[in-house]
């Protein structure tokens, strides 16, 4: 492997710094300037990158194909915006106190996660990229629940590095994709710790054929596999901002079916497919909260 070019470095360095500072800036605005900020972000942003712009215009028309013309466009701009807060109140909550972190957090199915915990093997969260998902992690750890979050290896490894100790500020364990993960995300479990997997995007495009709204792509095997593999329950878990001010909400499915019906390879599939169908239930729920500016589909531009 060749050494970064100086300019390389400096751009890498300037990345990370740019996160570093917008995140301290999140954390010293008053908490109504800082919500103002990142609509004004979402904003721009959806200016700035047409191809995002294009690429999400896509991805909506497939959660439902009636949009168009105005609507479309006005849901395209809540997409942006939902990202941006994302990032915003991501930067903000290793400083907010758990009183205002848990009054500004409802969830529906809670039980499922409790009951699943009792049988001692782990528990999976299998999430789409969809609202606020931090805070419902840094909910969970003020709890006392141990989490275990799998998340894509961001180039530079600096940036990575800064995202994990941010995500460290807030209790969990963060295990990047790679040959080695699968090691460490069944060590949490059988340690019975809840594990979250991002599973609406197979980034190195070797998973399972799946139909994904309308559409034959390839979804993440780690949720099937592992929940044969160790008995874990796999979760669908949807976690969305409401109007409120800080406001989320996170409703948790029941458990997938993991019954043994046939071959691992087979089971792995349908349980896929499965899982599949659950996610387009949770994103249907709120699309314009979906941050999927990615290819997704062999159709995509870019895929």
């Amino acid at each position: 492997m060749t050494e970064p070019t100086p300019r390389r470095r400096i751009t890498d360095a300037a990345t990370v710094n740019a996160y570093k500072m917008g995140s301290l800036a999140a954390r010293l605005m008053p908490g109504p300037m800082a919500s103002a900020a990142a609509t004004s972000l979402g904003f721009t942003a959806s200016f700035a990158n047409a191809e995002r712009r294009a690429m999400i215009e896509r991805h909506i028309k497939r959660v439902n194909p009636a949009l168009g013309g105005a609507s479309l466009r006005v849901a395209v701009g809540q997409a942006f915006d939902s990202y941006a807060r994302y990032y915003v109140e991501s930067f903000r909550l290793p400083s907010l106190s758990k009183k205002v972190v848990d009054r500004s957090f409802t969830v529906d199915g809670f039980h499922h996660i409790t009951e699943a915990l009792e049988l001692g093997k782990g528990c999976i969260f299998a999430l789409p990229h969809l609202g606020g998902w931090e805070w419902a992690g840094r909910w969970m750890t003020d709890q006392g629940y141990r989490l275990t979050v799998v998340v894509e290896a961001l180039e530079p490894p600096e940036l990575f590095e800064w995202f994990a100790e941010l995500r460290q500020e807030l209790g969990m364990t963060v295990v990047p994709t790679g040959p080695n993960a699968g090691t460490a995300v069944t060590k949490a479990l059988r340690e019975n710790q809840i594990v979250c997997l991002l599973s609406d995007r197979d980034i190195e495009r070797n998973g399972v054929e799946v139909e994904f709204f309308g559409e034959r792509t390839t979804l993440p095997a780690g949720p099937a596999m592992l929940g044969l593999r160790v008995g874990a329950p796999v979760l669908p878990v949807g976690v969305y901002f409401t109007s409120e001010y800080n406001g989320h909400h996170a409703l948790v499915r029941p458990p997938l079916s993991m019954q043994r019906t046939g071959g691992l390879r087979d089971d792995v599939a349908r349980i896929t497919q499965n899982l599949a169908r659950e996610l387009e239930f949770l994103i249907r729920r709120a699309p314009e909260q979906w941050h999927l500016f990615q290819p997704n589909w062999p159709s995509d531009p870019g895929y």
